[in-house]
């Protein structure tokens, strides 16, 4: 038997008219960012010195620096270079003046030769003035502030001078004692990275996977005296007992105890969370607390790693970046154990296209919902090429944080109006124009450096907290909560060193969307807290530490 379709398509709809086509808007969506580097005077390209070689520190280094170089109230950046082959290449210091950055690099001793990877930033002297800590291909650099303009390096006289392939490091109180300590990932042995040749799906040739050396490290943690002079307690503290790939580093408390935490993401290896004892020891906890793979048993390529509450509970979540074919990793705490929600927040499918590095989370407009941006550039060619020029180039992630805790890929991608396609590491965060929107600065591999300004129309209102201990520089590791109008509540701790390398700016920013705010209450490292009663909205708060 056969059927016939009779197609009536006057049933529904009046055929005395012809019905209009469908309206479709043309209208491009307005961008996040706006690219102001030239504008702001930075000129800097950070150079991986390639020799045709691929060797794996070309696809690791470039980072930036946000911080408060002469303590007069705003942001000013640091950048450190690569190098070539006999080449005399520095670190570059650029001083924030009324808007613009000045390079001040001649002549103040931030002008480091190495080759460099990242940067962590921390008043490890106790002094009032904040220094820089420099992973190199080699010996690494502590740069001390003289809080005149003037650096010297100290690794040497102060137990820093670490030696070999150092990717990532962080500052913070590991013993409570008030001063910083410091933790130092090792990615590869030196002395084990061969002249390899790995070829890629076309049978070019390409960077290799860092387990074809079998050459892991263990990473190094270094405990200060109080005067400035460090220990390395790798041994007696438990990290040498584990070797690993390590790049990104944080030091936080996420077990909820008041006493700081270490997390590090391994490359092709499980990411290690070593739970602080209380005792000057660490024990890893990351398979206990299931945080070392994610939700199928998988231990994937980590590169950043940041800590973060997402969820706005009073804990912190762990972030790490993947490779490209992995999705990202996003831990939320449970207190005794992390969950892997990245599937459900809506970031595992956006993810793995790409190989991300760097993690900002910040509320970019304002509404009082974190958002995500995340730099991107391959680590091997295969068949998607985005540039020609350069074959691992790719273009950076925005994603915007919608009400239940889901993330939105941002239109134009990356949140700029020209799609830019970089090999992009290093990314720090920061109002560095001090007009309420936080910006960003992106460090690409043999290409400009981006400062992307925000630009986002129709902000919320904000408010911003510059939490500062006895020493007058910032208190890493003191919480901010604020509670909202509504009852909700905000949380964020003091951090610089977050996502891959780089040392983000230490003020804490809210976005409030529309909201006022009852109270703002910082828990100090040592357990006490300062209340402010309805802190004025719009402006930057100075709260320091009073005994």
């Amino acid at each position: 038997m056969k059927y016939f379709l009779l197609i009536l398509p006057c049933l529904l709809f009046a055929c005395t008219e012809e019905q209009p086509p469908p309206v479709i808007s043309t209208i491009a969506p307005e961008p996040w960012f706006k690219d102001v580097a030239l504008e702001w005077g930075v000129d800097f390209q950070y150079q991986n010195g390639s020799t045709g070689q691929f060797h794996i520190a070309e696809v690791t280094g470039g980072a930036p620096a946000l911080f408060d170089y002469d303590n007069d109230g705003d942001l000013d950046l640091y950048l450190v270079q690569g190098q070539f082959p006999g080449g005399d290449l520095t670190n570059v210091l650029y001083e924030n003046v009324d808007g613009k950055f000045v390079d001040r690099t001649e002549g103040s001793g931030a002008d480091d030769k190495g080759y460099a990877i990242g940067v962590t930033t921390g008043d490890f002297d106790s002094d009032g003035d904040v220094d820089l800590y420099v992973t190199n291909l080699g010996r690494n650099a502590l740069l001390r502030n003289d809080g005149r303009g003037k650096f010297t390096n100290v690794a040497k006289e102060a137990g820093l001078e670490d030696d070999g392939f150092s990717a990532c490091a962080a500052f913070g109180d590991i013993d409570n004692d008030g001063d910083l300590d410091l933790v130092v990932t090792k990615y590869l042995d030196l002395a084990r990275i061969t002249d390899r040749a790995c070829f890629d799906s076309r049978s070019l040739r390409t960077y290799c996977n860092p387990t074809i050396y079998n050459a892991p490290m263990h990473d190094s943690l270094f405990l200060n005296n109080g005067e400035g002079i460090f220990k390395d307690i790798s041994e007696s503290s438990g990290l040498s007992a584990i070797e690993g790939t390590g790049l990104g580093v944080f030091i936080a408390n996420i077990t909820s105890d008041n006493l700081p935490d270490i997390f590090i993401a391994n490359d092709a290896m499980p990411d290690r969370l070593w739970v602080n004892q209380g005792d000057g020891t660490f024990v890893d906890e990351a398979m206990k607390r299931n945080i070392a793979m994610d939700d199928t048993g998988v231990a994937k390529a980590g590169m950043g790693a940041t800590p973060v509450d997402i969820d706005q509970d009073g804990d912190l979540d762990v972030f790490v970046t993947n490779i490209l074919s992995e999705s990202d990793s996003f831990y939320r705490n449970d207190r005794e154990f992390f969950q892997d929600m990245t599937r459900k927040s809506g970031l595992s499918a956006e993810s793995r296209a790409y190989t991300r590095w760097g993690i900002v989370f910040a509320d970019f407009n304002n509404d009082g919902l974190l958002d995500l941006f995340e730099t991107t550039g391959g680590v091997a060619t295969g068949s998607q090429i985005y540039s020609t020029e350069d074959p691992l180039a790719e273009p950076n992630l925005l994603f915007k944080q919608e009400v239940g805790g889901r993330f939105v890929k941002v239109q134009p991608q990356g949140g700029t109006r020209e799609l830019l396609i970089e090999s992009s590491h290093g990314v720090a965060a920061g109002d560095i124009d001090g007009d309420g929107g936080v910006d960003l600065v992106i460090v690409n591999t043999n290409g400009k450096v981006n400062i992307f300004r925000n630009s986002v129309q129709n902000r919320g209102d904000w408010v911003s907290f510059r939490v500062l201990n006895t020493n007058n520089t910032d208190a890493i590791g003191a919480q901010v909560e604020i509670i909202l109008d509504d009852g909700s509540r905000q949380f964020a701790q003091v951090q610089t060193a977050k996502g891959y390398a780089s040392a983000h700016s230490p003020k804490i920013h809210f976005g409030l969307g529309k909201k006022n705010i009852n109270e703002a209450i910082i828990t100090w490292v040592d357990g006490k807290k300062t209340t402010i009663e309805s802190p004025k909205i719009g402006v930057e708060h100075s709260v320091k530490y009073a005994e």
